[in-house]
């Protein structure tokens, strides 16, 4: 009787956590390598054009990654095709080289705002490109291949 409770009670945690979302989506990058000519896309659909809503990157590193931050450029596009580019920065570990992302063992999961309050005023596909800008210090040049970057996510939820 005691587990029936107990499990009852994480289910109805687990359902009632996550009442907020409105969408999420990964896509997995080949052998955690993350090209730069690669695009990472996604088509939001269906999405409410009344409410506030927040948009977050999702980032999955391993211990390959060795940068302490991230650049990425991320390009929201409208069904009408007006874009929106950020250039964005993220911090991704501690001076003291620890990861600053959720979870155990070698992957860690980094939940980034991109986006609050957020308004998608029209109807239809919404499409979000990212890329990543990474390049070694005192380079010109951005690295073609970045190491130790296995999945890229997003996420939106509703806006409280």
């Amino acid at each position: 009787m005691h587990s029936r409770f107990v499990i009852m009670a994480l289910s109805l945690c687990l359902f009632s956590c996550n009442e907020n979302l409105v969408h999420s989506e990964y896509v997995a990058l080949g052998n955690g390598t993350w090209k730069r000519k690669d695009t990472v896309q996604f088509s939001l659909k269906a999405l409410d054009t009344v409410n506030r809503h927040h948009m977050f990157l999702n980032i999955r590193n391993d211990s390959r990654y060795e940068f302490s931050n991230l650049f990425v450029i991320v390009k929201l596009e409208a069904p009408s095709g007006n874009t929106k580019v950020d250039t964005l920065e993220y911090e991704m570990a501690l001076p003291s080289g620890e990861w600053l992302g959720k979870g155990n063992g070698s992957v860690k999961e980094s939940k980034l705002w991109y986006k609050e309050n957020v308004v998608f005023e029209e109807s239809g596909v919404y499409t979000v490109n990212v890329l990543h800008a990474m390049r070694k210090n005192g380079e010109v040049n951005g690295l073609d291949n970045l190491e130790g970057i296995t999945d890229v996510g997003i996420q939106i939820e509703k806006a409280q």
